[in-house]
């Protein structure tokens, strides 16, 4: 199970073994835990400053419509992780999708590859993931109609 859990969140193995004995071996309340235990890292680790980061971005097959994001963190190491990279353009796909006015909108946004998390709990998971603050910084939608 604790595998199974490592690969849904990419959380370390001692945090999954954690949150499932704090759930008593139920998965769905495992994942529970770890996305409170996620909103607190960020909370953390929130005056931390954003030195680097990432510029994704994603064009629709039609090429009618796509998207850049900028994902920062706190330094190059994690900058150039492919999962961090991964994450960065998943969310531009998402906004090419959704075409949110801004970034309050935006965190608020069911994620469209997985609508229980919001684009807001993919950020707070990445901090808790990768160690580091993580932040939307900016992003662009352009479209031809």
């Amino acid at each position: 199970m604790v595998t199974e859990l490592r690969d849904r969140t990419g959380v370390s193995v001692m945090e999954c073994k954690k949150a499932l004995t704090e759930a008593d071996g139920d998965m769905q309340k495992a994942l529970g835990v770890l996305s409170v235990r996620a909103a607190a890292s960020a909370a953390k680790k929130a005056d931390r400053t954003l030195g680097a980061g990432t510029i994704a971005s994603y064009t629709h097959n039609t090429g009618q419509v796509g998207a850049m994001v900028q994902l920062s963190c706190e330094t190059d190491f994690v900058s150039k992780n492919e999962e961090f990279i991964a994450l960065a353009r998943d969310i531009a796909m998402h906004i090419s999708a959704m075409r949110p006015a801004d970034t309050a909108e935006l965190l608020t946004q069911p994620f469209i590859k997985d609508p229980s998390k919001t684009v807001a709990d993919l950020v707070s998971g990445a901090t808790q993931k990768f160690g580091e603050r993580t932040e939307l910084t900016n992003f662009a939608v352009f479209s031809v109609k």
